[in-house]
């Protein structure tokens, strides 16, 4: 039996389940822990937030305000930019919004095809988690892909087209 041991926790700190910490619990008198805070990790979940916010901000900008009026709910509209005045905003910076938007999408795109061959828990229970919230993940990520487009075809060719 070693006498000491180091284990290093990369992504979470897991002590129930994680089978190489039970295993070093077995082989040690005692244990180090270690864990090194990656900031690959930190920056995916900011740009996540901020795809998400900057989707949202086309959903609320053109997508939701046109859906709102072709279902002839235009009152619904003038009754949510009277109590909240700010949405008007989005509007009045749609350009700015939609650059920030697609190039927040394209950033987070290009990390959900990078993480797409990150390894995940060895343990069965969590391998099948992981790749649920991979798929869940992807899911969103198109949602928020298909609502950039429908705000971008209402804020700006819909409005060609009907001139």
């Amino acid at each position: 039996m070693a006498s000491s041991s180091i284990f290093w926790f990369r992504r979470d700190l897991r002590l129930n389940d994680n089978p190489a910490l039970l295993a070093a619990m077995a082989e040690s008198e005692a244990i180090l822990p270690v864990f090194i805070l990656d900031p690959k990790l930190i920056k995916t979940k900011h740009i996540s937030l901020l795809t998400l916010f900057s989707s949202g901000g086309t959903l609320i900008c053109c997508a939701l305000p046109a859906l709102l009026v072709s279902l002839g709910a235009g009152a619904v509209m003038a009754s949510v930019v009277s109590s909240v005045p700010q949405i008007v905003w989005f509007s009045e910076h749609k350009l700015g919004v939609f650059i920030f938007a697609g190039v927040m999408l394209s950033i987070s795109g290009f990390l959900q095809w990078k993480a797409r061959s990150l390894p995940c828990p060895s343990d069965k229970e969590l391998a099948e988690l992981c790749n649920k919230t991979r798929v869940n993940s992807l899911r969103v990520y198109f949602f928020s892909v298909c609502v950039f487009f429908i705000g971008g075809f209402m804020a700006f060719v819909a409005p060609w087209l009907m001139s």
